[in-house]
């Protein structure tokens, strides 16, 4: 066992270790001050000081340096409050400068020495003259970070179909991959509309109940396929693959009846090969994993 405090950064809601110091507590929401690749960063407490299984830790876990101090908490403030003419600036330059380029957010490191904007485009940007003019107003060290429509969402938040804060920027620690087999393997309309989020690109709830969709997905008849059921053969549907239950169209005296029936009460021919909704056929060949694609490439290959 290890024990370590948990911290959050800034736009961002995956989870950091970091080893405490002997003897000394953390509430949670406290600021603190730590070291990381970038050098220098503020965080909050998530996690108290709290003993893990050492397979959940990578090692060295750094320090936890000092608590925030007033001036820490000032600094930081004194930095967000810069940020909104940072990017009024920075936006017109690159209007200026007829750059194809959309400005994102930016951030000033704790220490206040650097400043990073971030910026999404279909292609690479030469930037190098917007830095230098940058660096001469600013007076600090700039640096340009290119990220993806699915960064920019994550990073800008926003309401998602559902009705709640977008995964990305809430609870979603990193990204994870997402297919359109999986939307097909839990039986959703594929309607670009209706499985992409924000972004443009697939939802990433899609893979939240793959586990158990894909589980339960070889085990039901194929919508369009024949089955017997107790009063005779029928047209499968649709599937509820949550209560297990299939609808089936029988043909009777001249006309259709609909019926439920438990999963467990029909027969039918299962197929070979069955879809583990990740993209992959078992005993066939793996598929094309489109978790970034956009919505007018999804329609595309949906149409």
């Amino acid at each position: 066992m290890a024990k370590i405090v948990g911290i959050k950064f800034k736009n961002t809601a995956k989870i950091y270790y970091f080893a405490p110091k002997e003897d000394e507590t953390y509430e949670e929401g406290a600021g603190v001050v730590v070291e990381t690749a970038k050098g220098l960063e503020y965080g909050k407490v998530v996690i108290p000081v709290k003993d893990v299984p050492a397979a959940e830790i990578v090692r060295p876990l750094k320090p936890v340096l000092r608590k925030a101090t007033q001036r820490d908490e000032k600094a930081v403030a004194e930095n967000e409050k810069k940020i909104p003419e940072a990017l009024s600036y920075t936006e017109d330059m690159i209007k200026e400068a007829g750059l194809d380029m959309k400005l994102v957010g930016c951030e000033f490191s704790f220490d206040g020495k650097k400043l990073v904007f971030f910026f999404t485009s279909e292609g690479r940007v030469d930037f190098r003259e917007l830095v230098k003019i940058l660096a001469s107003h600013f007076r600090l060290r700039i640096e340009l970070r290119q990220i993806g429509i699915r960064d920019e969402t994550k990073m800008l938040g926003g309401i998602a179909p559902c009705g709640r804060e977008c995964c990305c920027g809430s609870c979603l620690p990193d990204f994870c991959q997402v297919s359109i087999k999986m939307a097909k393997t839990q039986g959703l309309h594929l309607n670009p509309s209706k499985i992409s989020g924000l972004c443009g690109r697939l939802m990433c709830c899609l893979s939240y109940e793959n586990e158990y969709y894909s589980e339960i997905y070889p085990k039901m008849p194929k919508v369009g396929g024949t089955v017997k059921t107790p009063e005779g053969e029928g047209t499968v549907v649709s599937n509820d693959m949550l209560k297990l239950i299939v609808k089936v169209k029988i043909e009777k005296d001249g006309g259709e009846v609909y019926k439920d029936f438990p999963l467990d009460r029909l027969e039918f021919k299962k197929s070979k090969h069955h879809d583990d909704g990740n993209g992959k056929k078992k005993g066939g060949k793996q598929e094309q994993d489109d978790a970034d694609i956009s919505s007018e490439e999804l329609k595309e290959i949906l149409d």
